[in-house]
Parts: structure tokens; sequence; C-alpha cells
């Protein structure tokens, strides 16, 4: 289900967090708890007006990105293609307490690609104005340009949603979320794909449980 250490170790605590909730409250998470981790951790802001802002992001990330991203907009990582779904699939995270694992690609201009692997983890919040996810974002091998030069912009491989079932999936969701609710149905689409439904953000789609189908 998920490859690296990091992402594992999140979802852990971020599943005993939640306990029988669709998600954790935000003020419940606590770095000391993910310290081992929190090189690879981020937080984003659900404003999309500002593209989705990082609230923090580790070392190892910025070290990626060879400045700190504190501040930045988490769109702007990504290639224009992506990042437009990326846009919309955010809201639906926070909206459907939906956690998202995917592969991702990068490198600096001139240089093999290296992979990564990313978890995306929604935050309990009563509008999306306070709306946050949590997420890692971590490598599996040290390039030597890693520190040195900064990569181009996060490539998507592969993109799929984790079993999440509580008592509460069937509830409807109360939070005043117009926005995110109407991009969301301009572009969600279901059809089948060996008996598994699958969501469409733009490009690309989302395969429930185990799948790791990559990019439409």
């Amino acid at each position: 289900m998920m490859r690296h250490a990091a992402s594992r170790h999140l979802y852990a605590y971020w599943n005993r967090l939640r306990r029988d909730r669709p998600a954790p409250q935000r003020s419940e998470i606590d770095p000391a708890a993910i310290r081992d981790i929190l090189s690879y951790t981020f937080m984003l802001e659900l404003d999309e007006n500002l593209g989705f802002p990082i609230r923090l992001a580790g070392a190892r990330i910025n070290a990626l990105f060879n400045h700190e991203l504190k501040g930045s907009s988490f769109i702007t990582l990504w290639r224009e293609r992506e990042a437009a779904s990326m846009a919309v699939l955010l809201p639906r995270i926070l909206y459907h307490a939906c956690p998202i694992v995917a592969r991702v690609t990068a490198a600096p201009s001139g240089h093999d690609e290296s992979a990564f692997e990313l978890l995306l983890l929604p935050l309990a919040c009563d509008t999306m104005a306070q709306g946050r996810i949590l997420g890692t974002l971590a490598g599996f091998d040290h390039p030597a340009w890693l520190g040195l030069l900064p990569v181009e912009h996060l490539t998507l491989r592969s993109l799929r949603q984790l079993p999440h079932m509580t008592r509460n999936d069937s509830a409807s969701p109360q939070q005043d979320l117009p926005t995110a609710r109407a991009r969301i149905r301009q572009n969600l689409a279901v059809f089948p794909s060996g008996g598994q439904p699958v969501s469409r953000y733009g490009h690309l789609r989302v395969y429930s449980g185990g799948r790791q189908d990559a990019l439409a």
C-alpha cells in the first residue's frame, strides 16, 4: 500500500488520532510524536486563491527545491497540466476525508529523475478557511544533486485512494464548503474499471483501494 517508512509512520499516527472519526483535528497533531519524520512532513492550507499555501515544510522537502517552501503555493510545484487537477483534488481530500497516496518523480534540468512517495491526509475543520492537509514527500534514494540543485517540478506518476472506512462514511458532510462541492461535481466522473469506481480530476484518475493505476 505505502512503500516508504515515513508515509507508513504518518498514516499510522493520523489513523490512531482519528479513531472512529473521518479525520483528526489539526489541534491534535503533536510534532514531538512524529519528530523522526518531520524532515519529510508538510502541511497545506486550503486557500484556493493563494494556490494552497504551504504552512510548514520539513528540511528534506526544502532541500528538494533548494529553498524554504513555507508560504509558497503547493500548486506551483507541479507541472501545469497536473496543477489544475491538484487544485480540484485537494479540496476533495478534505471534504470527503479521503487520504491519498501517490508516486511522484522529480529532478533538476538535465538529471535523471528520482522517485518519491507523496501522502496527503485531511485534518478536520469547520470551514474551508480553516482547512489543512498533512502530508509527507519522501524519496527512495539520495541523489547527488539533492540540496545543491532545485528540481524543476513534481511529476505525478500514479495516484490512489487509501482504504478509509468509518461509521461516519455514510453520513452527509456538515462542513460549509460550497466552492469545493461545486468544483468536485464539475470534475468528478465515475465509470467502471474492473468493477471498481474511478474518480476523475482533470486528467487524473484515482482508484479506490489497492489499485496503483497510472495517470489517464
